[in-house]
């Protein structure tokens, strides 16, 4: 089993989506979440796709897309760093990506589809890290993190945004 990771393994900021994931088992964790996050996605009304709770915030399509954005991106570094690359990973601004990534013409439901889709293929990959290379570490964002503190961000990110949809948006 992969255990939690350490303070030291990650950049503080971090720490609070790594404690949101902190409990259990992390591989099912991401499981389960592929299908709990999906069907989240898929019973939110047509109408309230496009909303957000203020100006300058993303829509609920946006999150969404966010999500997926994130874990493309962390899944890579783990993927790298899984292989031993020595290649420091860059950082990414979610707000460039997000809005530079058109989301109008899709539906929430076929977002959610692709968040599915996705998280099912990545969890090959997960599955495929034993506990030791889940120590192995890289550089990303100019800060060492480890594979384990990888697979608690995804999820722990998750968690929070589906929190703030809740209290936000919904």
């Amino acid at each position: 089993m992969i255990t939690q990771p350490q303070p030291g393994e990650f950049a503080p900021f971090y720490a609070g989506y790594v404690a949101r994931a902190a409990e259990g088992d992390i591989l099912q964790t991401l499981t389960q979440l592929k299908e709990s996050t999906y069907t989240f996605f898929t019973i939110i009304p047509a109408e309230k796709e496009d909303f957000a709770y203020a100006p300058g915030k993303w829509t609920i399509k946006q999150v969404l897309n966010h999500i997926i954005d994130t874990e493309r991106i962390f899944a890579f570094r783990l993927l790298c760093f899984a292989r031993q690359d020595a290649n420091a990973m860059p950082g990414f601004d979610e707000n460039a990506y997000a809005d530079s990534a058109d989301v109008s013409a899709r539906s929430l439901s076929d977002l959610a589809t692709e968040f599915k889709a996705l998280r099912e293929a990545n969890l090959y990959l997960y599955r495929s890290i034993t506990p030791q290379q889940s120590l192995y570490t890289g550089m990303a964002s100019g800060k060492v993190i480890s594979i384990r503190s990888l697979l608690y961000i995804i999820a722990g990110h998750e968690l929070h945004h589906l929190a703030i949809l809740k209290e936000r948006y919904l």
